[in-house]
């Protein structure tokens, strides 16, 4: 029975879908014409997510559709598709659900996200494969190759690091990244690595920022006695920690937290917000519109 693809009254598999995901300039008729296309193709829609930002003039869409529904290839589909989206002026992209995205992990010595992702990827929670983890230390390893998946050492001259994120590049190519996470990695992203990888690699810090920037943040929260901690995963870019945001959560505090249950609390919920984040990137539900997300639950 576990094994069996989970079916509605209809018969499609409700396991297999095709996401298309839409942005345009706002006007009449963009829900009309995107739902009479899918349904005169045969389509059968799963979900259906609309948003019009009413300051920028612009509107997002995301669909799923049921793969099996279809009554032409996903070929003919999206060359169908594409006369409708040269009409209203769309930014688009198809995907089909059943072509999992290369993920790659870098990590230094903090093991908690890293151990997250790896524990839900193993569960089949996350719909990615994981192709690598680099780190600048060792003390990692064991776990990542007990899950069968490569470790990349990459020694880090603190003099020069140039050459090792060109190593770090060379084995995200190598591993066929399409998607890259920074699971508490301890290392400023050089620009042209922000550039390149702009909108695939995600990163986790804790939202004490830009109140306590530096070392030990938490010491300095508890001696300020903040009564909320957080984490925020966000986008890369050349501007440090302040990529488009896709997930923020907080824990409330108080003077009886020690630092230690502070730091204890903090990782807890970077953890879920790393993984909710890469789970809602890793489905297409994050939509990027200069430095602000649209996440579509």
């Amino acid at each position: 029975m576990g094994d069996e693809k989970w079916t509605d009254a209809v018969g499609f598999s409700m396991d297999h879908s095709y996401r298309l995901v839409i942005s345009c300039p706002d006007r009449v008729g963009i829900v009309a014409g995107v739902s009479r296309y899918i349904a005169e193709s045969g389509g059968w829609l799963s979900e259906a997510s609309y948003h019009s930002d009413r300051e920028t003039g612009w509107f997002y869409m995301r669909n799923e559709i049921l793969a099996d529904s279809l009554d032409i290839s996903l070929e003919e589909f999206r060359g169908g598709f594409a006369d409708l989206a040269a009409q209203y002026g769309m930014q688009w992209q198809l995907r089909d659900s059943a072509e999992r995205r290369r993920l790659v992990l870098l990590a230094s010595k903090a093991s908690h996200c890293l151990a997250d992702i790896l524990h839900r990827w193993h569960s089949g929670e996350l719909p990615c494969e994981i192709s690598g983890v680099i780190s600048n230390h060792e003390q990692l390893r064991g776990m990542v190759e007990w899950h069968g998946i490569p470790y990349h050492r990459v020694e880090m001259d603190v003099t020069d690091k140039s050459a090792a994120f060109a190593q770090i590049d060379r084995i995200i190519d190598s591993c066929g990244g399409e998607v890259i996470v920074l699971a508490r990695f301890m290392q400023i992203i050089p620009e042209q690595m922000c550039q390149r990888y702009y909108g695939k690699m995600l990163n986790i810090h804790h939202s004490f920022l830009p109140s306590f920037v530096g070392a030990r943040p938490y010491q300095r929260a508890y001696e300020r006695g903040v009564k909320l901690i957080g984490a925020t995963c966000h986008y890369v870019t050349e501007v440090l920690d302040q990529g488009p945001i896709l997930e923020q959560d907080v824990v409330r505090v108080s003077h009886r937290h020690s630092v230690d249950d502070m730091i204890r609390l903090g990782r807890d919920v970077e953890q879920k917000v790393l993984a909710r984040g890469l789970r809602a990137h890793l489905e297409d539900r994050v939509m990027v519109h200069g430095n602000k997300t649209i996440v579509f639950d």
